[in-house]
């Protein structure tokens, strides 16, 4: 079946006069054999026409008169227009079809819908459906923009899929082509895609990914799973093996100031701004002391009069109170960063740049955060396909310097490149929300970057949003940092309001965690 949303270009009639359509009332049915449809609810009027009687002033192309089968005349008596719009040629004719032709006559029927639409069937069974009111065809585009996230204006990306037809061999790195030539299939080169055994993306077999700057093409699921478990487990352990020999690297290698810069200078703003938030945060801990005008508990010593004079509040009992405005922080408050470092992470950070975002995000707590121990502890763990609580950062041994600032972030986008496939994101948002509060602090804050792939794991969002609330002594947000389509907002407006924020452009995701800091912790303090 073929639904076409399609509006041709429209014009008044030539006569310059109203338009009018009064058909005879024994034909104006809506019948599959009758000629001319009526739409009340729209208040049009069509009916099937010949290719030759389309009068030239409808500006039809040659290409589209020898296209189509016929045309649909549109009587729009609501907007005094009249349009005209190609219906294309099934291609096939049965051998009986010219039984069902007559002379002068389009060879397909038509018949209105109840919900004001239209269906032709033509004579060789292919059946179309139609939108031809403006109210609907309008509708129909924002449902289409909507389902394919057009509303969010990046550039959109085509999947494609492709059987290999082949078996996977043995894992292995493969060739480097000092041309870096795009691959597709195969098993020869590393850094291609769709292929099968080499280092690459989209392919199958394969120890690890890389990502040579090339487009994507995707082998199919069932290909991957039909993998057999011993080669899976030959190229698990090259996996680890590259891993180690990457860590190794990053904890040998000289300091890259080029490299950090980058990072840097994108957040220093806000950097700048945060740390200024941080300078203006209150103690939230709760003092316990006495609290007074109590109708139960020890009796209050300078509440004697009172109690004779029949004054029931003359109790006082010990229980915690909020800090009052200005009182100093005696304990720090308590901050841990859950970041995404899954597969998907790195196999779509060509696509839209989430793992660079992400990076520069961290970078942002770490730099911020710099010498406000006393006020701040923070620690950063990931989560994978791998693990629930990989630890990047621990509270206490946090980067002094600019090379151990850039390990992290080194440090993260190896483990995303060499992981499992796979996702944690529900683990880890349980572990991190229970263990922050092991250590007695002043306020506890968990942010979880995701890249909001959860419809491919079988998450669903009522799970994710009762984890992020069920804590009231625990401060949880989420932000999307990826997404296909318009996954992310979807599932947004599906979390609790003001715990979940979308950020898909690489300078937003820093301003969003500074947002963080000041409408919710400066608010709650």
């Amino acid at each position: 079946m073929h639904i076409f949303l399609y509006q041709s270009s429209m014009y008044h009639d030539q006569s310059g006069g109203p338009l009018s359509y009064i058909p005879n009332p024994s034909k104006a049915s809506n019948e599959p054999t009758d000629p001319v449809v009526v739409l009340p609810e729209s208040g049009q009027i069509i009916r099937a026409i010949e290719t030759e009687d389309v009068p030239k002033s409808a500006e039809i192309t040659r290409d589209e008169l020898l296209n189509a089968s016929a045309f649909l005349e549109i009587i729009d008596l609501v907007n005094q227009k009249k349009r005209y719009i190609r219906v294309p040629s099934s291609g096939r004719s049965p051998s009986y079809a010219f039984w069902l032709v007559q002379p002068n006559k389009p060879n397909f029927f038509l018949a209105g819908l109840s919900n004001d639409g239209l269906v032709t069937a033509d004579s060789g069974g292919c059946i179309q459906l139609w939108e031809t009111s403006l109210i609907h065809l309008e509708r129909s585009l924002q449902e289409w923009r909507n389902m394919i996230g057009y509303e969010d204006t990046r550039p959109l990306q085509i999947n494609y899929e492709r059987e290999s037809g082949k078996e996977a061999e043995g894992p292995k790195h493969g060739k480097i082509d000092p041309d870096n030539v795009p691959h597709v299939g195969g098993n020869t080169w590393a850094g291609g895609t769709g292929g099968r055994d080499t280092a690459g993306l989209g392919g199958f077999g394969g120890p690890y990914r890389l990502d040579a700057g090339h487009d994507v093409y995707q082998v199919p699921q069932h290909e991957k799973d039909a993998v057999p478990e011993e080669i899976k487990q030959a190229a698990r352990e090259m996996a680890e093996k590259a891993w180690k020999e990457r860590l190794r690297e990053i904890q040998m290698s000289e300091y890259d100031a080029e490299t950090y810069e980058s990072f840097a200078k994108s957040v220093r703003r806000q950097v700048h701004s945060l740390r200024v938030i941080i300078d203006s945060l209150q103690a939230k801990g709760k003092e316990r002391q006495w609290l007074k005008h109590q109708t139960y508990g020890d009796l209050d010593d300078t509440k004697l009069i009172e109690g004779i004079t029949g004054e029931k509040s003359i109790y006082k009992r010990r229980g915690e109170q909020e800090p009052e405005l200005g009182t100093p922080q005696e304990l720090p408050k308590k901050l841990r960063l859950v970041v995404d470092v899954s597969g998907s992470m790195y196999r779509f950070n060509g696509h839209d740049g989430r793992l660079e975002r992400e990076m520069s995000a961290v970078l942002m707590v770490m730099e911020a955060l710099e010498g406000y121990e006393n006020k701040f502890k923070y620690e950063i763990v990931g989560h994978s396909g791998e693990s629930y609580d990989t630890s990047f950062i621990r509270a206490d041994k946090v980067p002094k310097n600019n090379k151990e600032r850039l390990t992290v972030l080194k440090t993260m986008h190896a483990h995303s490149q060499f992981c499992l496939s796979g996702d944690h994101t529900l683990e880890a948002t349980k572990h991190s929300i229970n263990s922050v509060q092991e250590e007695e602090a002043d306020e506890y804050f968990v942010i979880i970057l995701s890249d909001a792939n959860f419809d491919r794991y079988g998450i669903r969002p009522q799970t994710f949003a009762k984890l992020l609330t069920e804590n009231e002594e625990v401060n949880a947000f989420a932000i999307f940092i990826g997404s296909l389509g318009d996954q992310a907002v979807r599932l947004t407006k599906q979390l609790p309001m003001g715990h979940a924020f979308v950020c898909m452009d690489t300078d937003k995701l820093p301003q969003i965690l500074q947002q963080i800091f000041t409408s919710t912790m400066l608010s709650s303090s």
